[in-house]
């Protein structure tokens, strides 16, 4: 086939046939995510605070994904409610995140069992042997976070039945490692557990590409957050519309004598003033005002309840926007179901011209 003919080939849009056979194989790439989470698509919602409620977490799996409620700070009671409301908007399966460093972790595992989840997500640091206990027990399945592969394999020892490996390409809370590298450290050598993969994520042809390395699905979060389900204010999704993946942040650290937890968030006044804050306490600890333990907490506090500020009152100036660096992605506020369409439509594709081109090889 000429160079022509090759280029026309792989540009002209898919017959139905073609689509069909892409799809059967992107279930079959993604069906031991699905089987595993009981959903069309093997795609989650990441679990992000004051975001992945109720509303939310009901339209990803509405829309054949698997929504996730953000329990964070919750108490019990309040998680209990939550689950009621979410299951009151959705027939179709979704999972609860826990901190693991939740001082009720015991409690809230039980809320979940109680009510039937049948996923509960561990973040936060290395789940408790107890909890992972618990939750098998109760006939959940247990989902953990692995940002490397000696603790993928610890995981599965201690009774895991699925592991997320999130890159530090995502919003929130992150590690030091991108997705690339996590892909290429740990999916050749894990096959006995459902691996996500999750961190930049915004297209389906992209998760295709880690589908093909052995991933059995994939977990969003920004594109998420701006979707017209998200109760985020509206402020907050114009700031994701507008921003470049460059934007998206970490938080810098000053002074290794004083930790700072890495935070990726779209740069603002709050991030500048958090460096002034830094050097200020740096200066009264170095001048005997302040403690140790005084000045990590000081510069710990700088950021309580700046996340809410900005997911819920709108100050995306001085609170805490949360974003992946997929952010540069959005272009406007979908709903979710348009998000999830996209997604597998873009997926679809790139399988058609992957066939295309195998074809055009002879």
């Amino acid at each position: 086939m000429s160079e022509q003919h090759i280029k026309v080939a792989l540009t002209d849009a898919p017959t139905e046939a073609e689509r069909n056979a892409a799809r059967k194989r992107l279930d079959a790439l993604w069906g031991r995510g699905t089987e595993f989470l009981g959903t069309e698509y093997a795609i989650l919602g990441g679990a992000m605070s004051w975001v992945s409620e109720r509303n939310l977490v009901s339209a990803i799996s509405n829309a054949g994904g698997f929504g996730v409620i953000a329990c964070g700070a919750m108490e019990p009671a309040r998680l209990a409610e939550e689950i009621k409301a979410t299951r009151a908007l959705t027939d179709r399966p979704f999972g609860v995140n826990l901190i693991t460093m939740h001082p009720q972790l015991d409690e809230l595992v039980q809320v979940c069992l109680d009510a039937g989840v049948g996923h509960i997500v561990l973040a936060g640091g290395i789940p408790p042997g107890a909890a992972i206990k618990a939750i098998k027990e109760g006939g959940a399945k247990v989902i953990a976070f692995s940002p490397a592969l000696v603790l993928a394999k610890r995981l599965i020892k201690m009774g895991v039945d699925a592991l997320v490996i999130e890159g530090a390409e995502a919003g929130g809370h992150i590690g030091p490692v991108s997705l690339t590298v996590l892909a290429q450290e740990i999916l050749p050598h894990i096959q006995s557990v459902p691996v996500f993969v999750a961190g930049g994520l915004a297209r389906g042809d992209a998760l295709l590409s880690y589908l093909e390395l052995g991933a059995s699905g994939g977990q969003l979060g920004t594109l998420f957050a701006a979707a017209e389900e998200s109760i985020a204010h509206e402020k907050f999704k114009k700031a994701f519309v507008r921003a470049a993946a460059r934007d998206a942040v970490t938080s810098v650290q000053l002074d290794e004598r004083f930790p700072v937890i890495p935070v990726r968030a779209l740069g603002n006044e709050g991030g500048r003033q958090f460096v002034s804050h830094q050097a200020d306490v740096i200066r009264r600890f170095q001048a005997g005002e302040l403690t140790r333990e005084a000045a990590q907490l000081e510069i710990e506090h700088f950021w309580a309840g700046a996340l809410r500020r900005a997911v819920i009152d709108g100050d995306v100036e001085q609170g805490s926007v949360m974003a992946g660096q997929s952010v540069g992605m959005v272009k406007s506020v979908q709903p979710v179901a348009q998000i999830i369409k996209d997604l597998v439509e873009q997926a679809t594709v790139a399988l058609v011209r992957q066939q295309r081109r195998m074809d055009a090889d002879g």
